[in-house]
């Protein structure tokens, strides 16, 4: 009567006592198979326990012959290592946290693919958070952080990175940040040259007559934008240029949008706007289109970071170039660095990045009326 019923039948819920026996009995062929550890694959490949740990961990002093035996054993039972039970024994976890600032904003995707890839080629994880400029993101991502025992940080939101260090955890993982990198051990410093692609820039349109330079600035709660701006302010200085026609942005579109219009109703306005990023200049060059000024004859725009996507605006932008994919690099290989050093360092260690023009077709000769800004339909 029971076998009729099935396990789905109210009559199996009503009776626990006599279905724990029902069970049983519907399955009687069933077996749970044991579960594969490092014992049955060190039986099967002929080797000891320590041998397969130490070639599961990848350690490079194992037998290559017997590693291949071990890893051909693991790919036939499917063997997955548990990587917490192995992160307590060995004190590692081969995994890299990785922080950025937003992740639909275009300057970080290739940052986290190429970070993620090399990642792979080491045997790590990476655990990636954003922190959408928000402090309690910030301290959300700190403590998965924490949670999940990471070996390293890569922190690169370019601002809010100070709330890391009153962590007491984070003072003992190696640690990489942009700029403002404290004097500590395992701390890893990218020190960003800006001052060198936003001299080529600057030079650059004074090159082609451009007398009245504007720039749009980024926020000033991040510290990489303040030096963009102090960097602009020192070249237009050395060439002796006006260097306070400043606009305040916020390093998106729609802040590019509403500076153009800005600088477009001064009384005597720029021939060229040189921006904090690429997203500002991407919103200059949208606004200039809507104010019916052609870009570069009427305006030359100059962005800062070299996305992806400034080569394909049209014009092409010319842009400095804050390359991504070396951050990346530097960032993963510092975090690699430290957590394989055998004496660590008395204080930080700095990583130099230098930026660089990259010319397109965003620039041109300034106009020749008298310097100022027509834009469509406005009377000479």
């Amino acid at each position: 009567m029971w076998a009729s019923r099935g396990c789905g039948s109210p009559v199996f819920w009503a009776c626990r006592k006599t279905c724990t026996q029902f069970v049983v009995r519907c399955l009687p062929n069933r077996s749970v198979p044991a579960p594969i550890d490092i014992r049955e694959i060190a039986k099967r490949a002929r080797v000891s326990t320590a041998t397969v740990s130490r070639a599961i961990n990848r350690v490079p002093t194992v037998d290559p012959q017997l590693a291949k035996r071990v890893w051909k054993v693991v790919d036939e039972l499917g063997y997955f290592p548990n990587t917490q039970a192995r992160a307590l024994v060995s004190g590692k976890s081969r995994i890299f946290g990785l922080i950025v600032s937003e992740i639909t904003n275009p300057f970080f995707p290739e940052i986290v693919q190429t970070f993620e890839d090399l990642a792979v080629e080491n045997n790590y994880e990476i655990l990636l958070t954003s922190t959408v400029h928000d402090p309690r993101r910030m301290e959300s991502s700190v403590r998965r952080m924490i949670e999940r025992r990471v070996d390293g940080v890569a922190i690169l939101t370019f601002g809010m990175e100070e709330s890391l260090l009153d962590h007491p955890h984070f003072r003992k993982v190696p640690l990489v940040f942009v700029d403002v990198g404290p004097n500590a051990p395992g701390v890893s410093n990218i020190r960003i040259n800006y001052e060198s692609g936003i001299r080529q820039a600057v030079q650059h349109l004074a090159a082609l007559r451009h007398v009245r330079i504007a720039f749009v600035a980024g926020p000033t709660v991040l510290r990489s934008a303040l030096a963009r701006r102090a960097a602009f302010k020192q070249s237009m200085t050395e060439i002796g240029l006006d260097p306070d026609l400043v606009i305040e942005g916020d390093h998106t579109m729609e802040g590019g949008m509403r500076a153009l219009v800005e600088l477009v109703n001064l009384r005597n306005p720029p021939t060229a706007v040189m921006c904090s990023n690429d997203m500002t200049a991407i919103g200059v060059m949208r606004e200039a289109y809507d104010c019916g000024l052609t870009i570069p004859r009427d305006l030359s725009v100059v962005g800062f970071d070299d996305i992806r996507l400034a080569q394909f605006m049209i014009p092409p932008l010319t842009t400095v170039q804050m390359s991504q994919t070396e951050l990346a690099k530097i960032a993963f290989h510092a975090l690699l660095g430290e957590t394989t050093r055998k004496i660590h360092v008395p204080g930080k260690t700095d990583y130099p990045l230098i930026t660089s023009l990259v010319l397109r077709r965003s620039t041109a000769l300034a106009p020749a009326q008298n310097g100022r800004l027509k834009p469509a339909g406005t009377s000479v």
